[in-house]
């Protein structure tokens, strides 16, 4: 036979245990979210050299690309971000910035879709695509400079054009026409009108 325990201990060691707090969904940390994930993704990337921490869409966009992108161990291009290869397209073939154009002239003049649209070649628009995402990252964690944003914004659109000419309208909302159309001429707002108007008129031709 055990001794038994008086009830009144029994609640006396109850009330000393500390209490657990109740802690709910909204006070969780999401790992996946968090500073040091986002960084130890960036380490994972060539040509994200610096250690400025990127925004979290930057941040995606960078573990989408690590198995896509090869980079020079010789050659860099913008803010010492090295030429990053995307499929048979370099950056340094398509650098906005080595151009005496401005960064919505360049765009319009170098990244202009056949007609009919479906007939352009999505996988080069694709690639170009890939070396200017990868490139504005490595700009993004060194703190640089983003001009590079107005010619990257215009081939976001030029990619969902062709997609939607060739019958694969992406579904993102991020990623569709006229969303993206207004990411251009916000950014460019400082360019010609007449450009801004081409970039207009482009957003509705989707055949």
């Amino acid at each position: 036979m055990h001794p038994s325990i008086p009830v009144l201990a029994l609640a006396g060691v109850a009330s000393a245990l500390p209490k657990i707090p109740f802690v709910s969904a909204a006070d969780t940390i999401q790992i996946s979210k968090s500073p040091i994930a986002i960084a130890a993704r960036q380490t994972q990337a060539c040509f994200v050299i610096g250690s400025d921490t990127l925004p979290e869409e930057t941040a995606d966009v960078v573990t989408s690309l690590v198995n896509t992108i090869s980079c020079s161990r010789s050659s860099t291009t913008i803010s010492g971000v090295p030429d990053v290869t995307s499929g048979s397209t370099s950056f340094s073939q398509i650098d906005f910035s080595q151009s005496s154009q401005t960064p919505l002239q360049f765009a319009l003049s170098s990244f202009a879709t056949e007609e009919p649209l479906a007939n352009s070649n999505l996988d080069f628009f694709q690639d170009a695509l890939n070396v200017y995402l990868a490139t504005e990252a490595g700009i993004r964690s060194v703190g640089g400079s983003l001009a590079i944003k107005v010619p990257k914004f215009f081939l976001e659109m030029q990619v969902s054009r062709i997609q939607t000419a060739q019958g694969n309208p992406p579904t993102a909302a991020g990623q569709q026409v006229d969303h993206l159309r207004d990411k251009v001429t916000k950014n460019a707002a400082g360019e010609d009108q007449d450009l801004l108007d081409q970039v207009v008129a482009l957003a509705a031709q989707l055949q």
